[in-house]
């Protein structure tokens, strides 16, 4: 499937990371965004005291660490691979020469960080009114891609800020109702017109 981001991968080069490498880390000056075109990434923050939230988790064809690379502040969060990936880094000379062969660059751009505030915006409407259950029938329903949503029940756990038994027991009851099953580092959506009762219209993305 063509995606605006073609460009990226035509021009910029291609590094190869291991499971579990940083790519970068929080409070570190951005020089360059990132383009996931293999593999998976997680986007976290880390506390003072070694906590961890996750905020996200990438799937390819995500661009990621764009934000601070636009407004020259400091990382807010920290990158690493949750498995063998591909990633393009594109740096500010990278992209004004991708400007210049495709002028359209720009506008997908700034649809993109528009999408990335709504979505942020949702997450802390989310985690501040929606009990747990609606939280993860929120996040299942906001990240499904022909009804399957490839995350382990620790990763839903850390994007809902609910814990893994919680997690895993709402999971269970949905699938005994028949609405979801869940395999190997994915969970399947039976019924998704069952899950999208549970939440606010409003608070979905």
């Amino acid at each position: 499937m063509e995606t605006p981001w073609r460009i990226f991968e035509e021009t910029q080069p291609i590094k190869l990371y291991a499971k579990n490498q940083m790519i970068y880390l929080q409070e570190e000056t951005a020089i360059r965004f990132y383009y996931l075109k293999k593999g998976r990434v997680k986007i976290f923050l880390s506390s003072p005291d070694g906590l961890e939230k996750t905020l996200a988790v990438l799937q390819p064809g995500s661009l990621f660490g764009e934000a601070s690379f636009f407004d020259g502040k400091p990382r807010v969060s920290s990158a690493k691979t949750l498995e063998k990936s591909e990633i393009l880094s594109i740096d500010r000379t990278g992209l004004e020469h991708c400007f210049r062969q495709d002028p359209q660059l720009a506008f997908h751009l700034l649809r993109h960080l528009s999408g990335t505030i709504r979505m942020l915006s949702a997450q802390v409407d989310s985690m501040a009114f929606l009990q747990a259950d609606a939280r993860l029938a929120q996040l299942l329903l906001s990240l499904a891609e022909d009804n399957r949503v490839p995350l382990t029940h620790e990763e839903l756990a850390g994007l809902a800020a609910v814990s893994r038994i919680t997690v895993s027991r709402i999971l269970s009851r949905w699938a005994r109702q028949g609405w979801i099953a869940t395999g190997y580092r994915e969970v399947l959506l039976y019924h998704p017109q069952a899950l999208a009762r549970i939440v606010p219209h409003q608070t979905l993305y």
